[in-house]
């Protein structure tokens, strides 16, 4: 039996819609590794939500003019469509400002502090002169003390990839207005990393299948850890839950504690929502395995500083300990770490204008044209530049020509000539060789699916479009008028690799998946979809919100090559794609900045 696979997947932050480089590192990846998982015969439990605490939230609340609910509440609705329309098919995409959460964050803290790895002590905190408000580390830049790098954030440097405390930049400046912030000396919590140093050495020494960039980096900053806050000085967020702290009103965990443990929150709500509250332990445990996904600028979070803190509580750190209300978790089996996407050679900003939301791609394109282009051109190794003139051609002469012309031709002839799937007849050594190259590739494109590789993955899988494509030029059907046997095998195995190349580009493409099963006269769902479903808090019924969930146990489409069914009857193919402007390549749609 297949083990049971937790896909993590980064935590999208509430204050905004999200742009295409953000789904570029979390989205599709995650999406296209789970769908081939479930294909695969694995369990699969999906899992995300907003992130949605922390200053940046009561800013952006304030420019809006609304209250911090009403943000949250906005943009948790315009995220969870946009990856709706996208295709993502979690299992349940919720939220940080629900009651289960705050109830999993707490417990999960709780058994950190008892078995020592939470201390006290005092801190310079950072305060904007003009509000009072806490300014976050990560919105305070400066000259790094260590290697120079000006553009340190005040958690750490992306530089050099030491953590930071912001009194220590130099030249420090707020990221939200520019001033020199006032430093004022206040009383925290910290998570002791350096009772992790042995812990988190000898576990990370056993990820010797990571991204190389991301074991490199992780390794790097383990000799030089340093104790954490895991509070701030805000009245936004999660309580504290000791004597002395819960009812302070200007003490709450920070944002990058709770949010990590949103990972667990979320699967322990979905178990709630199924009916049995213990289902969640299927995917925390062993034999499963967890893979996160999230782009390189969360990668200490997901290597260092979530494991950190589950080993706390599993009472598996370096201090020992017993393991708290879940009892032992499983740490990450992989971290997924993505790239930037970027455009002109710079991350996509929305304060610079450098931005192409996901809800304006998605209404003039499609979620299957920019799912591909993430697949085969987006920044899984490397920063990758994004040009409209490099979609059009890959939507065009990729999509369009190769694959999109690949059905259309296939089930037109045999519409036309037979008006069902023909029967084959004497086959030839052409036909049983590009027959046994689709099959062959379900191994190929597999085993680059389940190691993310998805570059790989859907390269091998065009290359098996790309040889069908020259068959039929090869075997002409359509000069075989004369010997209908002949004609009607060659149809029938291109039909048959055509259903296969589906299947293999289902992960990617689900959405025009769906419409070539169908073309190929398959009924019901192939590749199903996630859906919005309206919900009330299970801690509080006032309090409704959405999320995305889906039934993908009911979906047909599995990884393997199953023989199409002689006689089913074909109507017309309509085009699968729809070829773009070329000169949409020069200048991008209107709405799009100028790159």
């Amino acid at each position: 039996m297949s083990a049971p696979v937790l896909t993590a997947v980064a935590w999208p932050y509430a204050n905004g819609p999200r742009h295409i480089g953000h789904v570029s590192g979390f989205g599709v990846p995650s999406d296209v590794f789970s769908r081939y998982m479930r294909m695969s015969g694995h369990r699969v439990l999906m899992v995300s939500g907003t992130d949605e605490h922390g200053t940046p939230i009561l800013v952006q609340a304030e420019k809006e003019g609304l209250t911090t609910r009403q943000l949250v509440d906005k943009y948790n609705r315009v995220i969870a469509e946009d990856l709706q329309g996208l295709g993502l098919s979690y299992d349940l995409f919720t939220r940080t400002t629900t009651g289960n959460h705050y109830q999993v964050v707490q417990d999960l803290f709780l058994a950190l502090w008892r078995n020592g790895y939470v201390q006290s002590k005092t801190q310079m905190g950072a305060i904007s002169p003009s509000t009072g408000r806490t300014l976050p580390d990560r919105y305070i830049e400066g000259t790094c003390p260590i290697c120079g790098y000006d553009g340190a954030r005040g958690d750490q440097c992306d530089n050099c990839g030491n953590q930071l405390d912001p009194v220590d930049l130099k030249n420090p400046r707020s990221r939200i207005n520019g001033e020199v912030p006032k430093f004022i000396e206040t009383e925290h919590l910290f998570l002791d990393l350096p009772s992790f140093t042995e812990s988190l050495g000898s576990w990370l020494s056993t990820r010797t299948e990571w991204r190389p960039n991301v074991l490199k980096f992780s390794q790097n900053l383990i000799e030089d850890l340093r104790p954490r806050p895991i509070t701030r000085d805000l009245d936004w967020g999660i309580p504290v839950p000791l004597d002395g702290w819960r009812d302070a009103p200007m003490k709450r965990f920070y944002v990058w504690f709770d949010a990590v443990i949103g990972y667990l929150s979320a699967s322990v709500e979905w178990a709630r929502r199924t009916g049995d509250a213990d289902a969640w332990k299927e995917f925390w445990t062993d034999p499963a395995q967890a893979y996160y996904f999230m782009g390189k600028d969360n990668i200490v979070f997901h290597s260092l500083i979530w494991p950190s803190l589950l080993l706390g509580q599993n009472g598996a750190g370096d201090k020992g300990g017993t393991p708290g209300r879940f009892d032992t978790l499983n740490l990450p089996t992989e971290v997924v770490s993505s790239e930037f996407l970027t455009m002109s050679g710079s991350k996509f900003s929305t304060s610079r204008g450098t931005v192409i939301y996901v809800g304006d791609f998605l209404k003039e394109f499609g979620p299957d044209a920019l799912r591909y282009f993430i697949s085969a051109a987006g920044p899984e190794n490397q920063d990758t530049d994004f040009t409209w003139d490099e979609f059009v051609r890959r939507t065009n002469f990729e999509l369009a020509n190769e694959w999109g012309n690949l059905v259309n031709r296939s089930v037109s002839m045999a519409h036309k000539n037979v008006g069902a799937v023909p029967a084959p007849t004497a086959p030839t050594a052409a036909d049983a060789e590009l027959k046994a190259l689709a099959k062959a590739a379900f191994t190929s494109v597999g085993d680059n699916l389940r190691r993310s590789r998805f570059k790989a993955a859907v390269s091998e899988a065009m290359r098996v479009v790309g040889a069908a494509n020259k068959y039929l030029s090869d075997e002409e059907p359509w000069k075989r008028k004369d010997d209908p046997a002949r004609r009607d095998t060659i149809l029938h195995t291109a039909l048959q690799v055509v259903s296969d190349a589906n299947t293999l580009l289902t992960p990617f493409l689900p959405h025009s998946a769906q419409k070539v099963h169908e073309l190929l006269g398959g009924k019901g769902v192939w590749a199903a979809q996630p859906e919005i479903r309206q919900v009330d808090d299970l801690d509080d019924p006032s309090i409704s919100y959405p999320v995305l969930t889906g039934d993908y146990a009911g979906e047909q489409a599995s990884w393997e090559s199953v023989d199409i069914e002689v006689g089913k009857p074909l109507e017309k193919p309509e085009p699968l794609f729809t070829k773009l402007d070329p000169k949409l390549g020069e200048t991008g749609p209107e709405w799009a900045p100028i790159a």
